[in-house]
C-alpha cells in the first residue's frame, strides 16, 4: 500500500516514512487563505477550520485517483487568536515574541479520503507553554534555525533547538509536529493496510 500525502510538508512526509509507511506526495491546490477567511467570518471554531482544510486537501487529490489520500492541516490558537505560518523572519520573530510566556494550543487535523469521499478523520490537540525567554535567545534561535521556521505554523521545531522555547508541552508529540500520526497508523492497521 502506498498512501498519497496531499501535502508538501517535509515534516509530515518524514514522519510517515520513518513510521514505515510508503507514500507518494501530491500536494493539493486549494486557496487556504480564502477558506480560512470565509470560515473565520462565519465564526467557525479553529478545530473545524483545521478539519475542513484537511478534508478539502484529501478530497481534491483523491478525486479520480485510486487508493487512500491523506490530507492534513494544523492551526495554532493563542490569546491573540489564530496564527498562520509567518511570511518572513520578522513575522516569525513577532509571532514568537507574542507567544513568549504564554500557553497556546495546536490542533492537527487529518482526513483520509478514497474516491473523492472522506472515510476517516481525526483532530489531535496539544497545549504548549513557552518560557519567558530573552530577546537575545530569540535572535539566536531564529539565526540558527534559519528559514525552516517559516514552514511551521508556530515558527518553531520542537524536534530541534525549538525545544528550548518551551517550559511545558501537553499532548501528543506527533500532533505538535503537524500530524496525529498514531491515529493515522491505527486507521491504516484497522483497514488492513499495515500489518497488525
Amino acid at each position: 500500500m502506498t498512501l498519497v500525502l496531499a501535502s508538501a510538508s517535509r515534516a509530515r512526509a518524514e514522519m510517515l516514512r520513518a513510521a514505515g509507511v510508503a507514500i507518494e506526495i501530491a500536494p493539493a491546490r486549494i486557496d487556504e487563505a480564502a477558506v480560512k477567511s470565509a470560515m473565520l467570518a462565519e465564526q467557525a471554531p479553529p478545530r473545524d477550520i483545521a478539519d475542513t482544510l484537511a478534508e478539502l486537501k484529501a478530497i481534491r487529490v483523491s478525486a479520480g485517483r485510486p487508493g487512500l489520500v491523506l490530507g492534513a492541516d494544523q492551526v495554532l490558537v493563542s490569546e491573540a487568536g489564530m496564527l498562520d505560518k509567518p511570511a518572513d523572519a520578522a513575522a516569525a520573530r513577532a509571532q514568537l515574541a507574542g507567544l513568549r510566556g504564554q500557553t497556546h494550543r495546536l490542533l492537527s487535523a487529518a482526513v483520509i479520503a478514497e474516491a473523492g469521499q472522506p472515510v476517516w478523520r481525526h483532530v489531535g490537540a496539544a497545549r504548549l507553554t513557552m518560557r519567558p525567554f530573552s530577546d537575545a535567545f530569540l535572535d539566536r534561535y531564529l539565526a540558527e534555525a534559519g528559514p525552516a521556521v517559516l514552514e511551521s505554523v508556530g515558527a518553531y521545531h520542537l524536534e530541534g533547538l525549538g525545544a528550548q522555547l518551551f517550559s511545558a508541552v501537553e499532548g501528543d508529540y506527533f500532533t505538535v509536529l503537524g500530524l496525529p500520526l498514531l491515529a493515522v497508523l491505527g486507521f491504516l492497521r484497522a483497514r488492513g493496510e499495515l500489518v497488525e
